[in-house]
Order: structure tokens, then sequence, then C-alpha cells
């Protein structure tokens, strides 16, 4: 049997494994290579020089991609008060404090929560469910804020969290092929841009070392990160 697909063989044949690209190009291979019938989603994969086992040395935050993920995401406010009204009228799915108790009773259809401060008392018996799924509001992240309405718009509009894994990478979807170039390569500049400001004064040697852009099915392409060194 062969090792690769047909399909995935030939996509891999457009992409030079030993060549690092700047970003133009390397979107521009992604978008040719890629083969699936649905409209894949076009990820970035960036290992960095940082050991995550030290609390000074973990990188995360966020970042709001100028065209989005091309994803639906479904916002759950948590709040009461005047707050109910902003969240609302920001374009939040779910909105209310009747959902603590839902979360409880095992309710999780939706993508990411946000909170004010004045319910995360709260909240904190549900870290088991919560915190695997990503789901716990996060100051850091911006999803404990009384600022609920900016919040859910910067969501709405392409806002993603990333933070690096115990083996010091870090992923995080850029769009899908379905955009066009520009797009993508904005979101992709966006989004290295903001690894490069988070990098802790604690890392040491060379903080980011390789990046790789590709397809939901489609080869990774290798971008040139010694511009950002």
């Amino acid at each position: 049997m062969p090792a690769t697909g047909k399909k995935f063989a030939a996509a891999l044949a457009k992409v030079d494994r030993t060549k690092h690209y700047p970003i133009p190009e390397a979107v521009k291979i992604v978008k040719a290579a890629s083969f699936a019938k649905f409209n894949e989603t076009v990820d970035v994969a960036v290992r960095l020089g940082v050991d995550p086992r030290h609390a000074d040395q973990v990188v995360r935050g966020t970042v709001v991609l100028p065209h989005g993920t091309g994803k639906s995401v479904r916002v759950l406010v948590i709040t009461q008060g005047d707050r109910v009204k902003d969240a609302q009228a920001a374009g939040a799915d779910f909105v209310g404090i009747e959902f603590v108790q839902k979360l409880k009773e095992g309710w999780l259809d939706c993508d990411v929560i946000v909170a004010t401060p004045d319910v995360m008392g709260q909240l904190g018996a549900l870290g088991k469910i919560l915190g695997p799924r990503g789901l716990m509001p996060n100051p850091k992240a911006g999803t404990v804020t009384m600022d609920v309405g900016r919040a859910v718009k910067e969501i709405k509009a392409g806002k993603i969290e990333f933070r690096v894994d115990k083996t010091g990478n870090v992923h995080a979807p850029i769009g899908k092929v379905s955009f066009s170039e520009k797009q993508l390569e904005e979101n992709l500049q966006a989004f290295m841009d903001t690894i490069v400001k988070a990098k802790p004064s604690a890392a040491k040697g060379v903080y980011l070392q390789t990046a790789t852009v590709s397809s939901t099915m489609g080869p990774g392409v290798r971008l040139d990160t010694a511009v950002y060194r």
C-alpha cells in the first residue's frame, strides 16, 4: 500500500520541503495544494524556544484576525443587570446568569464564554468542566471583563486565543482556503506579529524556531522565520 494517497502525494509535490517560504508565497502554495471537497481550515503551527514548565516562559494571548477565521462563533455571556442588554446588543448568542445552572447540568452549546467579574465566583466550581474544553473565562484572554459588549464584538470579528502547549508549540486557525490570498496573508501576518510580541523576557536563545502553515488535509509549508530574529 502507498504511504500516502494520490491526492496528498500530488499536493506534496507542490511543496519544496527544503525551503522556507515568505508568507505570501506560503499562502499561495497552501491554497494551491488544498484538495478536499470541503472548505478546509488553514492553520499555523509555531514551535517556540521556551520551556512551558516555568510560569515565566508560558506564552499566551489573543489576536483579532483582520478577516476572522471563517467560522461562526457561538458566544455565551454570563452577567446580570444592565450588562445583559449590552451583551445582547453586541450580538451574543446566549446571555444570562441562569446559564451557570445550565452549565452545571451539562449544557455546552457554545464556543466562547464571557463573564463579568461579579459572577466568576459562581463559575469557579465549573473549572473541571470548562477548563479542559478551553471555555473557562480568563482576564488575560479578555473574557473576564465589565465591557461585555466590546468583548463580544471582538470575538465575533475574529478574535482568537492562543497558548503554548507543554511541548512548546502554538497552534491556531487563521482562516479558510476559500479566503483570498491577501486575506490569509494579513491574518497570518497579524498572528505572527502577535506571537513575536508575546515573547517572555525569560526566554533564552532562538525564540521563534519554526513555523508551518497548512490546510486541514494538505501538506505543511514551512515559513521563513529568519525575518523575526
